[in-house]
């Protein structure tokens, strides 16, 4: 059902940890656009959101990042109607930590029942017997809290040891909290806010590199200032692209742990992630885009 993740840009990365090894396409997919207006709720389209799913397969994803948080359950049922049975070299990647209420905000759910029942609900939505990737979600819509994750942490690790999650993750973390983490267990990725302009990760995203972990960006293009957004049009328009392709590029380029999760819920969107992606940026526009940083 896939083709080879050498065609998609950036090539591959290599997870692995005491659960095993696998290998994963640095351009990934993030399915929160899937649910409806403000995460909430079904796709408008559902029979376009099923199609984006099966194309980001076809074309070599390998993979997608979710949440059963997203609709909530939406994505996940979603992604089984349309992949399940899954491809062997797919790995689903989702978080734990927050819930929904009826208005649509994110509260906090961090507690060790609570942590289990995530966990029970995304193994039934997504219909598999063990998740292959879970992060840990800390902090809240406004970034990263400082705090021990300890606790949490280790619930998830015992589910781990149970046999009900392969890899574990840690999402909206401090650089503190990571190193908390990894001495209670071994993890594979962190997913933070990173994008051209804001780059407090820096630091983070070289350590792990050296460390052989994953970071995982989201929000590509969020929290630009007028003058930062000006900045990277100018590039964008001087190569040709769009601002959203200049940035991906940017960021493949920035570090080789550094995975892609751009969501659309259209494949002509999809294809024209993909493509930009793999946008060259000449040694003058990337010293330009340098400057955009807080």
């Amino acid at each position: 059902m896939t083709s080879p993740t050498s065609t998609l840009p950036g090539g591959s990365w290599r997870i692995s940890d005491q659960a095993g090894s696998r290998t994963v396409s640095r351009f990934g997919y993030g399915a929160m656009q899937l649910a409806g207006p403000g995460v909430m709720g079904p796709p408008v389209d559902r029979v376009g959101a099923v199609a984006v799913l099966r194309e980001a397969v076809a074309a070599g994803i390998t993979h997608i990042d979710t949440s059963d948080a997203y609709g909530p359950r939406i994505t996940n049922q979603l992604i089984r109607e349309a992949l399940h049975p899954y491809p062997p070299d797919l790995l689903i990647a989702t978080k734990v930590g927050a819930t929904r209420d009826a208005v649509g905000g994110w509260p906090t759910a961090r507690r060790p029942d609570e942590l289990r029942a995530q966990v029970r609900e995304n193994l039934e939505s997504l219909g598999v017997e063990v998740l292959d990737l879970v992060n840990l979600r800390m902090g809240d819509a406004t970034g990263p809290r400082s705090g021990s994750l300890a606790e949490a942490f280790e619930t998830l690790v015992d589910l781990q040891q149970q046999g009900l999650i392969r890899h574990l993750g840690l999402s909206n973390v401090t650089a503190d909290q990571v190193d908390e983490a990894r001495e209670i267990a071994p993890i594979v990725c962190v997913q933070n806010m990173y994008n051209l302009a804001h780059r407090r990760d820096d630091d983070l995203v070289d350590h792990l590199a050296a460390a052989d972990i994953a970071y995982v960006p989201f929000f590509p293009l969020d929290g630009f200032t007028p003058l930062q957004s000006e900045a990277l049009s100018a590039v964008a328009d001087r190569v040709g692209a769009t601002p959203m392709a200049v940035a991906l590029a940017w960021l493949l380029r920035r570090s080789p742990n550094i995975l892609l999760i751009p969501g659309t819920s259209n494949t002509v969107h999809l294809r024209a992630n993909i493509a930009a992606a793999g946008l060259a940026l000449a040694a003058e526009d990337v010293a330009h885009l340098e400057g955009i940083a807080c």
